[in-house]
């Protein structure tokens, strides 16, 4: 049951993290109002928002999941960190949790139940 089972994890964090966009790129669910395209936060919605579903529908995986990885280790250290070092106390668990599971779906890649896994 491993390869479904990851294919359930790659799927629905990227659902996930996808809603995160949603909330910057268009003021979905509950964030307010959307940010600008062209600020960071506007950068960090499209890679949130496209990347998510792109990881959802396992449609170049392994380099999308890369960048999101990035994306939210660059969140941490620039947005959490500061406030003190241990994630749970500087409320920057999510985004820890989020790079790492996105590492590992970088390396392992689309696995079954997805696009690419059709095309090749």
């Amino acid at each position: 049951m491993a390869p479904v089972f990851y294919a359930l994890l790659r799927i629905m964090a990227g659902l996930a993290f996808a809603q995160h966009g949603a909330q910057k790129l268009f003021g979905l669910l509950g964030a307010g109002q959307a940010v600008p395209l062209l600020t960071q936060r506007g950068l960090a919605g499209i890679i949130e928002f496209l990347g998510g579903l792109m990881m959802a529908l396992g449609l170049f995986t392994g380099p999308v999941a890369f960048i999101a990885s990035g994306e939210m280790a660059w969140a941490f250290f620039q947005s959490h960190f500061p406030r003190g070092f241990w994630p749970i106390q500087n409320g920057g668990e999510l985004a820890v949790l989020y790079c790492f599971i996105f590492l590992y779906i970088s390396a392992v890649g689309s696995g079954r139940l997805s696009i690419d896994s059709i095309r090749k």
